[in-house]
């Protein structure tokens, strides 16, 4: 058996000890971990939904009281969208199990520029998903104690670095970490929406008594014109971000894969619908008030479990912290799905190819890192508001679905599975409205910061054709042609010297070892008294290969190396020149106290052709 040598403790502290590949199965995930692994920031949207169509309403609809009536309608609506997206979702899972989600069936069915298009959207939204989750994480724990609001952004960043660590330590880890909040967060909603309509209905709870800015917002008048609705729709249609997970993951599912993601899809589905649905019965009659500039410090959630529970009591407190644990792990689901995603498109040649290197723990380490560092970026970008962030969230969402769904449509009426007329009419009308609230998105919020993805995917997409056009030239240079012969070339060895010693002695002996057709050594000097003692030296070890010395009156070691080396390669003709240099490596802790040279001459022959740069260490315990 193989064993692990040379492992960083530090980094098995936080990342823990390798997986072998042979272990790829005992890793996959239970219905029950995978939930909140992949259903996470479905469920999570029920944070903020609602409070995004109110904030529509009150703060920049400025309609008044009349904001409630339209909470219902808005949550009916999207819950039958979200009906039509699942049940395209499930039948993509038992058509695509290999995963991928939409950009899989967009790219087979619709070809490589929606493919493209679906790869770049999906791959925006994990990115806004950690952000919003995260953003509105921090958002519930400042509703709580709001002396924290000034340390938003440290506080944004700071768990975003603990969900890339918890990631690194592998995907079936970190699902089991995150289940007991994901679950807790479920019971919690459930029992302030039973209790909530409980006292709203049997014990006639009046609405929640406002002052300030919120009794302001609640005594504006005006009515609800279209362009507002369609905006607080699509506020509230974010509820549907994170559905396409499950349909992308589907091979981290135990087997048989296909069936537990459906289970888990519809899981998800139903708890999603019915919590969103009860909030906003509930928020219609005890009329929590939120604005979009953040005067208003609690969120609508708080706001709603405080008049149910009597107060900032533990019940209180429990919801908040439970809101808190899931809109943090909801961000899971993009840890979970970006990377493999990335591996994806990256096995595709439209990403580096580093996106699909699988790290210690059998995750795509490279993903990971990559999702924490954008995230970041824009958390600081936006100084970690999710009202500020929420517009750019879901233009890639819908478009992922509308080209999944469409892709779907094509996928039936090629394989006329049973039942695929059926098929194609679910799959066609999901398509076409998803197609709709994508548009909504785009015109409602372009200039709340719904251009920037609009923008933002075709600049993707013209990166992903130029790496892909990079890959094609390269694996097209380096194919054989048929009979195709390597030259025999005649060789010349180039040894380095600094002065003479073990290191130098043991290069020479090395270089002799090849047999070269020439073998000369360079050095590097300042002046002909250098040339002296290095002369003297070589006498003194009896070395009898030629001393080629350069006189270097600016004292620059890598420049004059190559244009010496560029005049051999000239002198004689179609030769391969090997490079040897002599190196000390000590322990890390002083590695850094020596010239470190070397790595620029080799970074710079690195570049040169027919050159072959070989290092002779050596080893200083």
């Amino acid at each position: 058996m193989a064993t692990q040598t040379g492992s960083n403790p530090i980094k098995r502290f936080f990342i823990g000890k390798p997986i072998p590949t042979s272990d790829d199965q005992h890793q996959r995930l239970s219905k029950k971990i995978a939930l909140p692994v992949f259903a996470s920031d479905a469920i999570s949207s029920t944070a903020y939904a609602t409070e995004e169509i109110l904030i529509v309403f009150l703060s920049l609809g400025a309609v008044g009281m009349v904001a409630y009536s339209m909470l219902v309608p808005i949550s009916l609506i999207v819950i039958a969208l979200l009906t039509i997206v699942v049940m395209s979702y499930r039948q993509t899972i038992f058509a695509y199990p290999s995963g991928g989600g939409s950009y899989i069936v967009s790219k087979e069915n619709l070809g490589e520029y929606p493919g493209l298009v679906a790869g770049a959207s999906l791959l925006i939204d994990y990115v806004l998903t950690v952000c919003v989750s995260v953003a509105g994480g921090v958002a519930a724990i400042i509703s709580a104690f709001n002396g924290l609001a000034p340390h938003r952004v440290q506080i944004c960043i700071g768990f975003i670095l603990l969900m890339m660590v918890a990631n690194l330590r592998g995907l079936k880890e970190s699902g089991a970490l995150f289940a007991p909040p994901t679950y807790l967060y479920v019971i919690s909603l459930i029992t302030l929406i039973v209790v909530g309509l409980y006292r709203v209905f049997v014990q006639h709870l009046a609405p929640i008594e406002h002052t300030g800015e919120a009794k302001h917002l609640l005594e504006m008048q005006g009515s609800i014109t279209v362009f507002y609705f369609l905006k607080a729709f699509s506020s509230g249609a974010v509820a549907l971000t994170g559905v396409e997970a499950v349909s992308n993951g589907v091979p981290a599912f135990k087997k048989p894969e296909s069936k537990n993601a459906s289970i888990t899809l519809i899981w998800m589905a139903v708890i999603l619908g019915s919590c969103f649905f009860g909030l906003s019965i509930l928020a219609q009659h005890l009329q929590p008030v939120k604005d979009h500039e953040g005067i208003i410090p609690n969120t609508v959630l708080a706001q709603l479990a405080e008049q149910v529970y009597g107060g900032r009591n533990i019940f209180f407190f429990i919801t908040q912290f439970a809101t808190f644990a899931i809109l943090i792990l909801a961000a899971n689901t993009s840890y979970a799905d970006f990377p493999r995603l990335g591996s994806l498109i990256a096995k595709d040649n439209y990403l580096p190819r580093q996106f699909m290197n699988r790290g210690d723990r059998l995750v795509y380490s490279n993903g990971v890192i990559f999702l924490s560092v954008a995230s970041i970026g824009l958390i600081v970008a936006f100084k970690g508001l999710i009202s500020a962030l929420i517009p750019l969230y879901a233009v890639g969402v819908f478009t992922g679905f509308t080209l999944s769904q469409a892709g779907m449509c094509v996928h039936h009426y090629k394989h006329r599975e049973k039942s695929w007329k059926l098929h194609i009419l679910i799959n066609g009308i999901g398509s076409v409205t998803t197609f709709f609230v994508a548009g909504i998105f785009v015109v409602v919020k372009f200039t709340d910061g719904a251009w920037i993805p609009a923008i933002l995917i075709p600049i993707m997409m013209v990166g992903f054709k130029g790496i892909h056009r990079h890959y094609t030239r390269v694996r097209g240079f380096l194919a054989p042609k048929e009979g195709y012969k390597a030259p025999f070339r005649t060789h010349t060895v180039v040894v380095l010297v600094g002065s003479v010693n073990q290191g130098v002695l043991q290069a020479v002996r090395y270089a002799q070892s090849l047999r070269p057709d020439k073998l000369i050594a360079l050095s590097v000097i300042e002046n002909s008294d250098d040339r002296a003692r290095l002369d003297e030296q070589w006498d003194k070890f009896g070395l009898s290969i030629e001393l080629d010395t350069i006189v270097s009156e600016y004292r620059d070691l890598t420049e004059p190396i190559l244009n010496r080396i560029n005049e051999i390669d000239n002198m004689y003709n179609d030769d391969l020149i090997t490079v040897i240099i002599p190196e000390f490596v000590t322990s890390i802790r002083s590695q850094w106290l020596h010239n470190q040279s070397a790595l620029a001459i080799k970074a710079r022959l690195l570049f040169r052709p027919n050159t072959v740069v070989t290092s002779v260490p050596i080893v200083i315990p």
